[in-house]
């Protein structure tokens, strides 16, 4: 086990990133394709393909989700990953083509490094090409390379964000993988000791400013619409169907709920995949805790797992 996404069968990952622009992105490969659900719960979402897994329309399986830094133009990502996998006939075959289905979001990443860096076509080709199944860091990995938290309080106050990971297992081998972009416009707090891990605060004194009672005291307190978005997936071995991979999705956005305060705001574009591969069935309140467990995790390890980046501090820096 490799306590990440790719425990699930049938998962693949791969990154790619632009150090000097600041921004990445991440593609989850399911190549023999995986039923899948979308919740979209930010007000302010960018994404892709989202409307297709509504159960009512006709595709069944996707084949990656790409999560993508550098606003709407990072949705472009998604269209070198359509090209990695149609040269790997990879897709949905209709009769004269392979189409691969790849629905994506993205995250405003462009507060650090450079305002006009985002994830290309050639980064999502690089990173779909690359993926594989096996270890990867978290933190300033791939889609979370730029990611940003705690900006209620201004820039000045904001600290690092990033990508995480994680899986668990269940009983009659169930196995359940999260992973993440963390770039929230509120503060992240470890769900078990309830600890500020990263978010709005003074540097200078190393006070947290608490961006939910930022909030309650600043009825008009601004911070820029859209500039912020947690966005992910979970994979489950088990057999879903497109309204069942929808409710998982609903459910796990309890896990940021747990973890991000505040949440879904008219800041945030908080969207949440689900994807499922097997073909055993379980109940589905059990598969959900499992998934809002192992989001909240990996929303944990993104954060603990970052870096001090252009000058924006991490969890790791401020211990030092």
């Amino acid at each position: 086990m490799y306590n990440n996404i790719t425990d699930v069968a049938g998962i693949t990952v791969g990154h790619a990133v632009d150090e000097q622009g600041v921004t990445g992105c991440t593609v989850i490969v399911a190549k023999d394709g995986a039923v899948c659900g979308v919740d979209v719960r930010g007000s302010a979402p960018g994404t892709r393909e989202t409307d297709a897994l509504d159960p009512i329309n006709g595709v069944e399986k996707v084949h990656a989700i790409t999560l993508a830094g550098g606003s709407a133009f990072g949705l472009e990502a998604a269209s070198g990953v359509m090209k990695y996998l149609a040269e790997q006939q990879i897709g949905l075959f209709v009769e004269v083509a392979t189409i691969p289905i790849v629905p994506g979001a993205v995250i405003f990443d462009l507060l650090i490094g450079s305002s006009t860096a985002y994830a290309t076509k050639e980064m999502g080709y690089e990173a779909a090409q690359g993926a594989m199944t096996g270890p990867f860091d978290n933190g300033n990995v791939g889609v979370g390379y730029g990611a940003t938290v705690g900006k209620l309080a201004g820039i000045a106050h904001f600290m690092k964000g990033g990508l995480g990971s994680s899986s668990i297992q269940g009983e009659n081998d169930l196995v359940v993988g999260a992973i993440v972009a963390v770039n929230a416009v509120g503060d992240v707090k470890d769900p078990i000791t309830n600890e500020t891990i990263a978010g709005s605060r003074n540097h200078a004194s190393g006070e947290w400013l608490d961006s939910c009672t930022l909030l309650k005291q600043n009825a008009n307190v601004q911070t820029t619409p859209g500039a912020n978005t947690t966005i992910g997936a979970v994979a489950i071995n088990a057999k879903l169907t497109k309204a069942e991979a929808k409710k998982l999705a609903q459910l796990t956005h309890n896990a940021l709920a747990h973890t991000i305060y505040p949440v879904h705001t008219m800041f945030d574009g908080d969207t949440i995949f689900v994807l499922g591969t097997g073909e055993k069935q379980y109940p589905l309140d059990y598969l959900g805790q499992f998934a809002i467990e192992a989001m909240e995790q990996a929303i944990v390890c993104a954060v603990k797992g970052s870096k001090r980046l252009a000058n924006v501090e991490s969890y790791e820096s401020i211990r030092k």
